[in-house]
């Protein structure tokens, strides 16, 4: 299987997960599933539990809230055909990190943020993985009421824009239907 990696994104209960879930069992492949989310109240719990329960217990699951280019490079290094990854999700990632370093100035923030997009992407380009990475897309939303949300629509955004140009896929996920946006694939 030829290096690929696929960005997945949309809005809050769109369906994204479920594509990105979908897409990563076509390819029959050893899976390993990097999480980045962390229980912080019941009702994140509650969603933590019902996507642990969605993937098939084949599928290799690493919880990793921050350290996301180091738990992809262990999760490649684990075998020597890795398969597909699936890391879900790159906006709790971007939050994370976001709450982890609010009281940094915006500019190193924003540094510190996307010096660790290319290492995941560096990381990511192991020649025989199928990557596929999903997140929200912030850019058809309000501008947030709050500095905080701000903070993290912007780097969120940034984030985005600089996966999706490394990506040789990219889909939008609009009410549980997939919109191809680019697919370099095809090319090749």
């Amino acid at each position: 299987m030829a290096n690929q990696l696929t960005l997945v994104l949309g809005g809050v209960r769109s369906g994204k997960s479920a594509f990105a879930e979908q897409l990563v069992r076509q390819l029959d492949q050893p899976t390993w599933y990097l999480a980045t989310g962390q229980i912080t109240d019941a009702e994140m719990g509650e969603r933590i539990r019902r996507h642990r329960e969605s993937r098939p217990a084949a599928w290799t699951t690493v919880e990793e809230p921050l350290e996301l280019a180091g738990a992809l490079t262990s999760a490649l290094k684990e075998t020597s055909d890795p398969g597909a990854v699936l890391i879900e999700s790159l906006d709790t990632w971007v939050s994370n990190l976001l709450l982890q370093h609010e009281s940094q100035p915006e500019s190193d923030l924003e540094s510190l943020t996307m010096s660790q997009v290319d290492q995941l992407l560096k990381v990511g380009q192991h020649p025989s993985a199928s990557i596929v990475m999903v997140s929200s897309e912030v850019g058809l939303s309000l501008v947030p009421p709050n500095q905080l949300g701000r903070r993290f629509q912007d780097l969120l955004g940034l984030v985005n824009q600089r996966v999706a140009v490394a990506a040789n896929q990219v889909y939008l996920v609009v009410a549980g239907i997939p919109v191809g946006i680019k697919d370099d694939t095809k090319n090749v």
